[in-house]
């Protein structure tokens, strides 16, 4: 490809040399796939150009609450092509904490218009209301037509179809406004829902990130990339879906929960959908390892999957031995899988073990006190700086908590050797992303503490960490307000926040500890900081009423003796 001024102008490109070329290949129920062309792709994201620009989207936010799918890749790409800022957040679900979320970033990002389906359109409405985000144009990009006229999911806003003729292709005079430095996307994955910080990603941070993305995953014209990773999450946007894009290859955009939920079935579904660079965080190869059945893999084959990546949360030597082990008998090549890093959004690259150095990427490994490299082996704090890696927040320049220097201080804890960085988990305290590493997603401990309250009497303030530094299996410390002392009473209890953090996250709880009153809350409203509370439970010095732990999760000492909380 010549040099592009923009990521819509390589696009646009590839579509046209790859017209008859497999863009897409969405999995359908029973095990298929439905197979978009370029040119059909392309057709679609222009129309949905076409509505932006007949309302002077350039430059302006808009939010792209859908299902992954066509009509997702079609919004998305269409934003681009019509130079508006794409604002990506999940396509609702019966989450309160996910609702509150968008609603949130919604208002920050000031979002101008909408692009969604039918089946949610009300839905959206709804929550853009509750931040008084009313009358913003919606569009259900599945009732558009081919002239980006077709009929509006207008009804919960109130606004009436355009009228005109729309030109038929977008004029060269609007690809030239779109320049390196021009917004594309806003990723919210920092922050809790009630104050999200998006992270502006540009045209050329976009640019910057393909070729790397290319090394190291191994990428080309006959690609396959495919993964779980929600399309939200940047780099499940970036790496899985516009990079083989503009690649010319195939993306395979593969559901969330199903495969976090059934890491098998993510086997299977590499297997089914012939897929050859993939994704995962090391939760999901431990647990393919640990799961996977004799049967259950004697029917598989893994021998196209060329790069599986281990990566978005820390790397277990022994998790890949099992793995490789585990699924050598269906064909997975010696060579496939990979340790790798990717760093904190705003910086929507990877970086894999043995396949060198990203061009123009500088990692370090720091002390945050000091910002002075730490030796190799030691343990510090991952900075990155390089041209595929945003230095920007909410579209201001990053505060001195983010970015120093042109370094984005991603929150990520790591070590250097022999010039190759490793995650080894995320910082607790002063963290600046403020989350949490849980099956490699983000999570917001604000976010799950808030939900608990909600479980109701007579469950009260909870603190949650994970047994690792930052990572690793959840830890719920939960006040119990009044109890009667039956075991069965508290392990019901127990199960009603184990029910309650899967329902609303998606997450699995490695250990629940029921305690009294006083042990998360003191006098007043003074809560335990959670990291003083963690090393108390890796001491062993949390007495709860009742605990539920994961076989191997360390542990704290017995239940305490004794009745009412």
């Amino acid at each position: 490809m010549h040099r592009h001024a923009n990521l819509a102008e390589a696009l646009m490109d590839r579509a046209l040399l790859c017209a008859a070329g497999v863009a897409l290949a969405h999995p359908v129920p029973g095990g298929g796939e439905q197979r978009i062309s370029y040119a059909a792709l392309d057709a679609r994201a222009r129309a949905v150009a076409t509505w932006l620009r007949l309302r002077d989207a350039p430059g302006r936010r808009v939010l792209i609450a859908l299902d992954p799918g066509p009509h997702a890749a079609a919004a998305l790409l269409g934003c681009l092509y019509a130079g508006a800022v794409a604002v990506p957040v999940p396509a609702p679900t019966a989450s309160r904490t996910e609702a509150e979320r968008t609603a949130a970033i919604a208002k920050d990002a000031a979002v101008d218009l909408v692009l969604t389906e039918t089946v949610h359109a009300t839905e959206t409405s709804r929550r853009l209301s509750l931040v008084g985000r009313t009358g913003i144009t919606c569009l259900a990009v599945d009732g558009l037509g081919p002239d980006g006229l077709g009929p509006d999911a207008t009804a919960p806003t109130g606004t009436a179809p355009p009228t005109g003729t729309a030109p038929p292709g977008l004029p060269d005079s609007g690809h030239a406004r779109i320049t390196a430095d021009s917004l594309a996307l806003l990723a919210y994955e920092a922050g809790p829902a009630t104050a999200p910080r998006g992270a502006p990603i540009t045209h050329g941070n976009l640019l910057a990130a393909m070729p790397a993305l290319r090394q190291a995953l191994g990428t080309g014209p006959r690609s396959r990339v495919g993964g779980w990773l929600p399309r939200h999450h940047t780099l499940g946007l970036v790496g899985q879906l516009l990079h083989p894009l503009w690649l010319g290859a195939t993306a395979v955009p593969l559901p969330v929960r199903p495969y976090r939920a059934d890491p098998v079935a993510w086997l299977r579904a590499l297997d089914r959908h012939g897929i050859t660079e993939t994704v995962a965080p090391d939760t999901c190869y431990a647990r393919c390892a640990a799961e996977a059945t004799d049967e259950q893999l004697a029917g598989l084959d893994l021998s196209r999957l060329r790069t599986a990546l281990d990566a978005a949360e820390p790397v277990s030597a022994a998790t890949m031995a099992a793995f490789r082990r585990r699924c050598a008998p269906a064909g997975l090549r010696s060579g496939a899988l990979l340790a790798g890093y990717a760093p904190a959004q705003a910086a929507p690259l990877l970086v894999a073990e043995g396949r060198g150095p990203v061009p123009g990427l500088d990692l370090r490994v720091l002390d945050p006190a000091t910002r002075r490299r730490v030796p190799d082996g030691v343990v510090g704090e991952i900075w990155a700086r390089g041209p595929a890696v945003s230095a920007r927040r909410g579209g201001r320049p990053a505060d001195t908590e983010t970015a120093v220097g042109g370094f984005l201080r991603t929150g990520d804890l790591g070590v250097a050797r022999d010039g190759e960085i490793r995650m080894t988990g995320r910082s607790h305290e002063g963290d600046p992303a403020d989350s949490f590493v849980v099956a490699g997603l983000a999570l917001h401990p604000q976010d799950v503490e808030r939900e608990l309250l909600r479980c109701g009497r007579p469950l009260g303030s909870a603190r949650v960490f994970c047994a690792g530094p930052g990572t690793g299996p959840l830890v719920v410390v939960q006040e119990v307000r009044t109890a009667s002392g039956s075991q069965a009473a508290l392990a019901r209890l127990a199960g009603r926040t184990r029910d309650r953090v899967a329902e609303e996250f998606g997450a699995a709880t490695g250990a629940v500890l029921l305690v009294r009153p006083g042990t998360v809350r003191r006098a007043g409203s003074h809560k335990v900081p959670r990291a003083t509370l963690r090393e108390q439970f890796l001491r062993g010095e949390v007495r709860p009423l009742y605990q539920d732990a994961e076989p191997g999760l360390r542990t704290p000492a017995e239940p305490a003796s004794g009745g009412a909380a």
